[in-house]
Formats: structure tokens, C-alpha cells, sequence
């Protein structure tokens, strides 16, 4: 898979294992189902947006990882309050949340950029020369 080269992806796998691990024992299932679901589908989206083909899916399954980033953010502001999740853990968790969203929009970017660049031939490649 492309993602696993990425640390974008690797930190958002081991906060999503993060988040399953604290939460195992949580007795509010709602609770418990939306923020793992909201954290693993970060590290999806990444997975997923980067096997498809085209640029423009790339970036918008990238837009959905951050979305969940919020979502988890969000839900993690609310454990904290709640008493759910020790301060500490919060407060990392939502550095870790920040920082996944600059990365990702670094990488939206990135790729954005990449796409408006005009495409060369390659002499080499016969595929080239039938498009």
C-alpha cells in the first residue's frame, strides 16, 4: 500500500489503536462507537484516497480524513469534559489532531500543486506515445 510510506498515515494508525485501546473498557457503547469509528477513519480515508487513481479522488479522500479528524477532536474535547478521558490523554490527542490536519493539507496541497504541473512524455515508454 502507498500509505504505509507516509507518516501522515502511521500516526493516525497508532492514535487510532490508541483510541480502541483506551476506550476497551468504556461501558457507553454509543460513546465508544463513534469516537474509534471517527479516529479509524482517518487513517482509512488516507489508505484508501491514495490507492485510487486520479489526483482529484486523492484530494478528496484526504478532505474526508480531515473531516474525521474534526469529528475526532470534537468527541475528544467532549470525553475530557465528561470525564471520559484523563486531561492528559486529551490534551495529546488533540496535538496529535492538529497535527495530522497540517499534514494532510501539506499533502492536499502537494498533490494539487503536482496535478496543475504539465505532464512530459517519457520517449521510453511506448504507453506514452498511444494517449
Amino acid at each position: 500500500m502507498k500509505c504505509e510510506r507516509l507518516d501522515v498515515w502511521k500516526i493516525a494508525a497508532r492514535l487510532s489503536a490508541d483510541v480502541y485501546k483506551y476506550f476497551a473498557g468504556c461501558k457507553d457503547f454509543g460513546f465508544k462507537d463513534q469516537i474509534t469509528r471517527a479516529s479509524l477513519s482517518i487513517p482509512s480515508n488516507i489508505a484508501e484516497g491514495l490507492e485510487k487513481a486520479s489526483i482529484k479522488d486523492q484530494v478528496r479522500f484526504l478532505d474526508i480524513a480531515k473531516g474525521s479528524t474534526a469529528e475526532f477532536a470534537t468527541q475528544t474535547y467532549i470525553a475530557m469534559d465528561i470525564g471520559y478521558l484523563k486531561k492528559e490523554t486529551g490534551r495529546q490527542w488533540i496535538k496529535t489532531a492538529d497535527q495530522l490536519l497540517a499534514m494532510l493539507t501539506k499533502l492536499q496541497q502537494s498533490k494539487q500543486s503536482r496535478n496543475s504541473e504539465p505532464q512530459t512524455l517519457n520517449p521510453k515508454n511506448p504507453k506514452d506515445f498511444y494517449a
